[in-house]
């Protein structure tokens, strides 16, 4: 009886499953947690996802102005090119932008009526 009389007086614990499932479910939210402690980290972190699809979007933008950039240098290259080695071309502009003529020729002006 002293045996049955120092367990009704000791304090009650919980069956083992119960402590190990509590403890397991315990860790379980912990490494939950920390889970998604790190996902949030990495998606807005210093260097997370939202941060790298920004820059790599402006990566796209500088890259397309550099091409254009390129596209335009090569063409006034090939203006200048033109402009040095081609009489005609210094013609043409000259014709077009100074509205000069040459010698002989005859300039017909027509202007719109009013109906």
């Amino acid at each position: 009886m002293a045996r049955n009389q120092t367990r009704s007086t000791s304090k009650r614990r919980a069956p083992l499953w119960w402590r190990t499932s509590r403890t397991r479910r315990i860790v379980h939210l912990l490494l939950l947690f920390f889970a998604a402690v790190i996902v949030v980290d990495a998606m807005v972190g210093d260097q997370g996802l939202l941060v790298m699809l920004r820059a790599r979007r402006q990566h796209d933008k500088l890259a397309a102005a550099i091409a254009s950039q390129k596209a335009e240098n090569a063409r006034l290259r090939d203006q200048v090119r033109r402009l040095t080695e081609d009489p005609a071309a210094i013609e043409e502009i000259a014709r077009r932008e100074l509205g000069l003529i040459r010698p002989g020729e005859k300039v017909f002006i027509i202007k719109d009526l009013k109906p």
